[in-house]
Protein backbone atom coordinates (compact mmCIF):
# COMPACT_ATOMS: atom_id res chain seq x y z
CA UNK A 1 0.00 0.00 0.00
CA UNK A 2 1.45 3.74 -0.71
CA UNK A 3 0.21 6.76 0.99
CA UNK A 4 1.79 9.86 1.05
CA UNK A 5 2.85 10.61 5.08
CA UNK A 6 -0.06 12.73 6.38
CA UNK A 7 -2.33 9.50 5.52
CA UNK A 8 -0.11 6.82 6.58
CA UNK A 9 -2.20 6.33 10.29
CA UNK A 10 -5.80 7.08 10.81
CA UNK A 11 -6.45 8.98 13.58
CA UNK A 12 -9.59 9.96 15.29
CA UNK A 13 -12.69 10.65 13.02
CA UNK A 14 -12.96 13.98 12.66
CA UNK A 15 -9.40 14.60 13.70
CA UNK A 16 -6.15 15.57 12.14
CA UNK A 17 -4.00 12.32 10.69
CA UNK A 18 -1.87 11.01 13.40
CA UNK A 19 1.86 11.45 12.01
CA UNK A 20 4.13 9.29 14.47
CA UNK A 21 7.17 10.96 15.81
CA UNK A 22 10.01 10.24 13.64
CA UNK A 23 12.90 11.48 16.15
CA UNK A 24 12.11 8.97 18.58
CA UNK A 25 14.26 5.79 19.51
CA UNK A 26 14.62 2.96 21.36
CA UNK A 27 17.99 5.42 23.75
CA UNK A 28 14.89 7.40 25.25
CA UNK A 29 13.25 4.59 27.17
CA UNK A 30 16.73 4.34 28.98
CA UNK A 31 18.16 7.71 29.74
CA UNK A 32 18.72 9.28 33.00
CA UNK A 33 17.17 7.82 36.03
CA UNK A 34 15.83 4.62 33.74
CA UNK A 35 19.13 3.91 32.72
CA UNK A 36 18.82 1.66 35.57
CA UNK A 37 15.85 -0.13 33.60
CA UNK A 38 16.53 -3.86 32.59
CA UNK A 39 17.13 -2.53 28.51
CA UNK A 40 14.90 -4.29 26.24
CA UNK A 41 14.27 -0.79 23.73
CA UNK A 42 17.98 -0.95 22.19
CA UNK A 43 19.42 -3.70 19.69
CA UNK A 44 22.67 -3.24 21.00
CA UNK A 45 23.80 -6.71 21.83
CA UNK A 46 24.22 -7.03 25.69
CA UNK A 47 27.95 -7.44 26.83
CA UNK A 48 29.66 -5.65 24.70
CA UNK A 49 32.22 -4.15 23.35
CA UNK A 50 34.14 -7.11 24.14
CA UNK A 51 37.62 -6.46 25.74
CA UNK A 52 39.96 -7.50 23.18
CA UNK A 53 37.87 -4.71 20.98
CA UNK A 54 38.15 -2.01 23.70
CA UNK A 55 42.03 -3.10 23.66
CA UNK A 56 42.37 -1.71 19.58
CA UNK A 57 40.57 1.10 20.77
CA UNK A 58 42.19 2.38 23.33
CA UNK A 59 45.67 1.55 21.63
CA UNK A 60 44.36 4.03 19.12
CA UNK A 61 44.55 6.70 21.64
CA UNK A 62 48.16 7.48 21.48
CA UNK A 63 47.35 8.78 17.96
CA UNK A 64 44.61 11.25 18.60
CA UNK A 65 47.04 14.12 17.87
CA UNK A 66 47.16 13.28 14.10
CA UNK A 67 44.21 13.49 11.44
CA UNK A 68 42.64 10.19 10.97
CA UNK A 69 43.48 8.42 7.83
CA UNK A 70 40.91 5.86 6.70
CA UNK A 71 43.00 4.47 4.53
CA UNK A 72 43.44 0.68 6.29
CA UNK A 73 40.03 0.79 7.68
CA UNK A 74 38.51 1.44 3.86
CA UNK A 75 40.77 -1.32 2.77
CA UNK A 76 39.76 -3.93 5.71
CA UNK A 77 35.63 -3.20 4.96
CA UNK A 78 35.95 -3.92 1.40
CA UNK A 79 38.14 -7.41 1.68
CA UNK A 80 35.44 -8.16 4.20
CA UNK A 81 33.24 -7.82 1.27
CA UNK A 82 35.10 -9.11 -1.24
CA UNK A 83 35.22 -5.69 -2.73
CA UNK A 84 37.77 -2.98 -3.76
CA UNK A 85 37.90 0.32 -1.60
CA UNK A 86 36.73 2.50 -4.31
CA UNK A 87 32.93 0.70 -3.46
CA UNK A 88 33.71 1.96 0.29
CA UNK A 89 32.78 5.16 2.52
CA UNK A 90 32.73 4.78 6.07
CA UNK A 91 30.73 7.12 7.88
CA UNK A 92 30.06 8.19 11.62
CA UNK A 93 26.83 5.75 11.64
CA UNK A 94 24.60 4.84 9.68
CA UNK A 95 22.49 7.92 10.61
CA UNK A 96 25.06 9.67 9.00
CA UNK A 97 24.89 7.65 5.78
CA UNK A 98 21.59 8.73 5.10
CA UNK A 99 21.96 12.03 5.93
CA UNK A 100 24.46 11.84 2.95
CA UNK A 101 22.12 9.94 0.86
CA UNK A 102 19.25 12.80 0.99
CA UNK A 103 21.96 15.51 0.14
CA UNK A 104 23.13 14.15 -2.85
CA UNK A 105 21.08 11.71 -4.44
CA UNK A 106 19.05 13.75 -6.85
CA UNK A 107 15.83 12.44 -6.52
CA UNK A 108 12.47 13.37 -7.71
CA UNK A 109 10.61 10.81 -6.30
CA UNK A 110 11.86 8.58 -3.12
CA UNK A 111 10.00 6.18 -1.51
CA UNK A 112 10.70 4.71 1.84
CA UNK A 113 9.18 1.27 2.70
CA UNK A 114 7.78 0.96 5.74
CA UNK A 115 7.33 0.29 8.35
CA UNK A 116 11.27 0.53 8.96
CA UNK A 117 13.78 2.69 11.00
CA UNK A 118 12.69 5.78 10.95
CA UNK A 119 15.77 8.45 10.29
CA UNK A 120 16.22 7.89 6.43
CA UNK A 121 12.69 9.10 6.28
CA UNK A 122 13.41 11.96 8.76
CA UNK A 123 17.05 12.54 7.21
CA UNK A 124 14.95 13.26 3.51
CA UNK A 125 12.21 15.56 4.63
CA UNK A 126 15.17 17.63 6.30
CA UNK A 127 16.46 17.70 2.83
CA UNK A 128 13.30 19.04 1.59
CA UNK A 129 11.75 16.14 -0.19
CA UNK A 130 8.63 14.90 -0.04
CA UNK A 131 8.72 11.02 0.98
CA UNK A 132 5.96 8.46 -0.44
CA UNK A 133 5.55 5.68 2.27
CA UNK A 134 4.64 2.45 1.03
CA UNK A 135 3.31 0.39 4.15
CA UNK A 136 3.91 -3.03 4.16
CA UNK A 137 1.08 -4.77 6.32
CA UNK A 138 0.18 -7.08 8.95
CA UNK A 139 -2.25 -9.48 6.71
CA UNK A 140 0.60 -10.41 4.78
CA UNK A 141 3.36 -10.56 7.72
CA UNK A 142 4.79 -7.22 6.80
CA UNK A 143 6.62 -9.19 3.80
CA UNK A 144 8.04 -6.91 0.88
CA UNK A 145 6.40 -7.11 -2.58
CA UNK A 146 8.32 -5.49 -5.17
CA UNK A 147 5.81 -5.08 -7.36
CA UNK A 148 4.59 -2.53 -4.69
CA UNK A 149 6.55 -0.35 -5.12
CA UNK A 150 5.97 2.53 -7.82
CA UNK A 151 7.66 2.06 -10.61
CA UNK A 152 8.26 5.74 -10.90
CA UNK A 153 10.25 6.04 -7.37
CA UNK A 154 13.55 6.41 -8.28
CA UNK A 155 15.37 6.07 -4.93
CA UNK A 156 14.09 3.67 -2.78
CA UNK A 157 14.74 2.69 0.73
CA UNK A 158 14.65 -0.75 2.62
CA UNK A 159 15.69 -2.53 5.87
CA UNK A 160 16.26 -5.73 5.89
CA UNK A 161 16.25 -7.40 8.29
CA UNK A 162 13.76 -4.91 8.95
CA UNK A 163 13.57 -2.84 12.53
CA UNK A 164 10.95 -3.16 13.70
CA UNK A 165 9.03 -6.30 12.16
CA UNK A 166 12.13 -8.24 12.36
CA UNK A 167 10.83 -9.47 8.99
CA UNK A 168 13.91 -10.91 6.57
CA UNK A 169 12.99 -9.99 3.17
CA UNK A 170 14.58 -12.73 0.06
CA UNK A 171 17.40 -11.27 -1.13
CA UNK A 172 16.15 -11.92 -4.60
CA UNK A 173 12.65 -9.63 -3.93
CA UNK A 174 14.83 -6.97 -3.27
CA UNK A 175 16.80 -7.09 -6.04
CA UNK A 176 13.70 -6.84 -8.14
CA UNK A 177 13.44 -3.30 -7.23
CA UNK A 178 16.60 -2.23 -8.90
CA UNK A 179 16.78 -0.76 -12.61
CA UNK A 180 18.63 1.71 -13.92
CA UNK A 181 17.56 5.14 -13.35
CA UNK A 182 17.03 4.21 -9.01
CA UNK A 183 19.01 4.23 -6.60
CA UNK A 184 18.18 1.26 -3.97
CA UNK A 185 19.20 1.80 -0.95
CA UNK A 186 19.35 -1.35 1.58
CA UNK A 187 20.16 -0.83 5.20
CA UNK A 188 21.44 -4.07 6.39
CA UNK A 189 22.18 -2.79 9.98
CA UNK A 190 21.44 -5.86 11.64
CA UNK A 191 22.60 -8.37 8.93
CA UNK A 192 25.71 -9.65 10.59
CA UNK A 193 22.82 -10.53 13.67
CA UNK A 194 21.47 -13.11 10.75
CA UNK A 195 23.31 -16.46 10.88
CA UNK A 196 25.20 -16.54 7.37
CA UNK A 197 23.96 -13.28 6.21
CA UNK A 198 21.95 -15.60 3.87
CA UNK A 199 19.90 -12.59 2.86
CA UNK A 200 22.44 -9.89 2.12
CA UNK A 201 23.21 -7.62 -0.96
CA UNK A 202 26.54 -6.77 0.64
CA UNK A 203 28.61 -7.58 -2.53
CA UNK A 204 26.39 -7.36 -5.12
CA UNK A 205 27.73 -5.54 -8.21
CA UNK A 206 25.37 -6.22 -10.56
CA UNK A 207 22.40 -4.36 -9.15
CA UNK A 208 22.29 -1.08 -11.04
CA UNK A 209 22.02 1.87 -8.70
CA UNK A 210 22.13 -0.41 -5.35
CA UNK A 211 23.58 1.11 -2.05
CA UNK A 212 24.05 -1.22 1.02
CA UNK A 213 24.43 0.05 4.14
CA UNK A 214 26.17 -1.43 7.58
CA UNK A 215 26.61 -0.78 10.89
CA UNK A 216 28.91 -1.87 13.56
CA UNK A 217 26.84 -0.49 17.03
CA UNK A 218 24.62 -2.84 17.02
CA UNK A 219 26.83 -6.36 16.87
CA UNK A 220 29.49 -4.82 18.74
CA UNK A 221 28.26 -2.31 21.34
CA UNK A 222 29.73 0.83 19.83
CA UNK A 223 26.78 3.02 19.47
CA UNK A 224 28.41 5.47 21.15
CA UNK A 225 31.78 5.52 19.17
CA UNK A 226 29.40 5.66 16.11
CA UNK A 227 30.67 3.87 13.10
CA UNK A 228 29.54 2.27 9.71
CA UNK A 229 29.79 2.31 6.09
CA UNK A 230 28.48 2.32 2.74
CA UNK A 231 28.87 0.18 0.00
CA UNK A 232 27.95 1.11 -3.31
CA UNK A 233 29.75 1.64 -6.98
CA UNK A 234 32.47 4.01 -6.72
CA UNK A 235 30.34 6.96 -8.61
CA UNK A 236 27.33 7.31 -6.05
CA UNK A 237 30.59 6.70 -3.36
CA UNK A 238 32.28 9.78 -4.60
CA UNK A 239 29.25 11.74 -5.09
CA UNK A 240 28.23 11.04 -0.93
CA UNK A 241 31.95 11.66 -0.14
CA UNK A 242 31.58 15.20 -1.21
CA UNK A 243 28.79 15.69 1.36
CA UNK A 244 31.08 14.63 4.07
CA UNK A 245 32.90 16.92 6.01
CA UNK A 246 36.50 16.34 6.34
CA UNK A 247 37.71 13.71 8.63
CA UNK A 248 34.21 12.59 9.05
CA UNK A 249 34.88 9.27 11.22
CA UNK A 250 37.52 9.34 14.24
CA UNK A 251 40.78 7.49 14.87
CA UNK A 252 39.06 5.37 17.86
CA UNK A 253 36.13 4.43 15.48
CA UNK A 254 38.31 4.02 12.38
CA UNK A 255 40.39 1.15 14.46
CA UNK A 256 37.38 -0.33 15.56
CA UNK A 257 35.98 -0.53 11.93
CA UNK A 258 39.45 -2.39 11.01
CA UNK A 259 39.30 -4.16 14.00
CA UNK A 260 35.85 -5.59 13.41
CA UNK A 261 36.34 -6.67 9.82
CA UNK A 262 39.32 -9.33 10.95
CA UNK A 263 38.42 -12.72 10.41
CA UNK A 264 38.81 -13.55 14.14
CA UNK A 265 36.10 -10.67 14.87
CA UNK A 266 34.01 -12.40 11.49
CA UNK A 267 33.90 -15.26 13.30
CA UNK A 268 33.19 -14.41 16.83
CA UNK A 269 30.32 -12.12 14.89
CA UNK A 270 29.33 -15.39 13.68
CA UNK A 271 28.98 -16.83 16.67
CA UNK A 272 26.99 -14.47 18.57
CA UNK A 273 24.53 -14.65 15.43
CA UNK A 274 23.89 -18.41 16.32
CA UNK A 275 23.30 -17.39 19.64
CA UNK A 276 21.46 -14.56 19.23
CA UNK A 277 19.04 -17.00 17.21
CA UNK A 278 19.01 -19.22 20.02
CA UNK A 279 17.85 -16.94 22.29
CA UNK A 280 15.50 -15.42 20.06
CA UNK A 281 13.63 -19.14 19.91
CA UNK A 282 13.48 -19.10 23.73
CA UNK A 283 11.76 -15.36 23.58
CA UNK A 284 9.30 -16.62 21.57
CA UNK A 285 8.43 -19.65 23.50
CA UNK A 286 8.46 -18.16 26.46
CA UNK A 287 6.09 -15.24 24.80
CA UNK A 288 3.83 -17.73 23.22
CA UNK A 289 2.84 -18.92 27.10
CA UNK A 290 1.75 -15.34 28.22
CA UNK A 291 -1.54 -15.07 27.99
CA UNK A 292 -4.05 -11.48 28.43
CA UNK A 293 -6.57 -11.49 31.45
CA UNK A 294 -9.41 -12.74 28.65
CA UNK A 295 -7.16 -15.43 27.61
CA UNK A 296 -6.14 -13.98 24.28
CA UNK A 297 -2.84 -15.07 23.02
CA UNK A 298 0.24 -12.31 22.65
CA UNK A 299 0.61 -11.57 18.77
CA UNK A 300 4.33 -11.57 17.45
CA UNK A 301 5.26 -11.22 13.73
CA UNK A 302 7.21 -14.12 13.01
CA UNK A 303 9.22 -16.02 10.99
CA UNK A 304 11.21 -12.94 13.24
CA UNK A 305 14.87 -13.38 12.14
CA UNK A 306 16.81 -10.02 13.05
CA UNK A 307 17.54 -9.68 17.19
CA UNK A 308 14.23 -8.58 18.19
CA UNK A 309 10.89 -9.20 17.85
CA UNK A 310 7.39 -7.00 17.50
CA UNK A 311 4.34 -8.08 19.51
CA UNK A 312 0.83 -6.69 19.24
CA UNK A 313 -1.34 -7.15 22.69
CA UNK A 314 -4.04 -5.51 24.29
CA UNK A 315 -3.25 -1.95 25.41
CA UNK A 316 0.10 -2.09 25.14
CA UNK A 317 0.52 1.41 26.03
CA UNK A 318 -0.56 0.82 29.51
CA UNK A 319 1.34 -1.81 29.73
CA UNK A 320 4.71 -0.67 28.37
CA UNK A 321 4.10 1.85 31.79
CA UNK A 322 3.23 -1.10 33.91
CA UNK A 323 6.41 -2.93 32.65
CA UNK A 324 8.62 -0.18 33.50
CA UNK A 325 7.34 -0.37 37.47
CA UNK A 326 8.32 -3.94 37.12
CA UNK A 327 12.25 -2.74 36.20
CA UNK A 328 12.01 -3.30 32.03
CA UNK A 329 12.22 -0.70 29.44
CA UNK A 330 10.17 -1.78 25.83
CA UNK A 331 10.21 -0.04 23.04
CA UNK A 332 6.93 1.53 21.73
CA UNK A 333 5.64 1.08 18.05
CA UNK A 334 4.11 4.20 17.25
CA UNK A 335 6.14 5.94 16.11
CA UNK A 336 7.01 3.61 13.05
CA UNK A 337 4.52 4.50 10.39
CA UNK A 338 2.54 1.84 9.72
CA UNK A 339 1.90 0.52 12.87
CA UNK A 340 0.13 2.04 16.12
CA UNK A 341 -0.32 1.98 19.98
CA UNK A 342 -0.62 -1.43 20.28
CA UNK A 343 2.85 -2.53 19.20
CA UNK A 344 5.88 -2.82 20.88
CA UNK A 345 9.27 -4.14 20.30
CA UNK A 346 11.21 -6.33 22.30
CA UNK A 347 15.28 -6.85 22.34
CA UNK A 348 16.31 -10.45 22.24
CA UNK A 349 18.27 -11.02 25.35
CA UNK A 350 20.00 -13.87 27.29
CA UNK A 351 17.16 -16.79 28.78
CA UNK A 352 17.08 -15.83 32.03
CA UNK A 353 16.46 -12.50 31.43
CA UNK A 354 13.80 -13.24 29.09
CA UNK A 355 12.12 -15.15 31.76
CA UNK A 356 12.50 -12.26 34.11
CA UNK A 357 10.64 -10.57 31.16
CA UNK A 358 7.88 -12.49 30.50
CA UNK A 359 6.92 -13.39 33.87
CA UNK A 360 6.87 -9.66 34.28
CA UNK A 361 5.03 -9.15 31.46
CA UNK A 362 2.25 -11.34 32.53
CA UNK A 363 1.81 -9.55 35.49
CA UNK A 364 1.62 -6.25 33.37
CA UNK A 365 -0.64 -7.56 31.14
CA UNK A 366 -2.91 -8.63 34.49
CA UNK A 367 -2.53 -4.70 35.46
Amino acid sequence: MTTPPSAAHAGIPGSRPYEPDLRHHGDAEVRGADAALTDLAVNVRTGTPPAWLKARIAASLDGLAAYPDGGPARAAVAARHGLPPERVLLTAGAAEAFVLIARAVRARRPAVVHPQFTEPEAALRDAGHQVERVLLTERNGFCLNASEVPEAADLVIIGNPTNPTSVLHPAEEIARLARPGRTLVVDEAFMDAVPGEHASLASRTDLPGLVVLRSLTKTWGLAGLRIGYVLAAPEIIADLERAQPLWPVSAPALAAAEACSEPAALAEAAEAARRIAADRDHLLARLAEVRAPDGREIQVTTPAEGPFVLVRLPDAAAVRTRLRTLGFAVRRGDTFPGLGPEWLRLAVRDRATTDRFTEALAKALAG
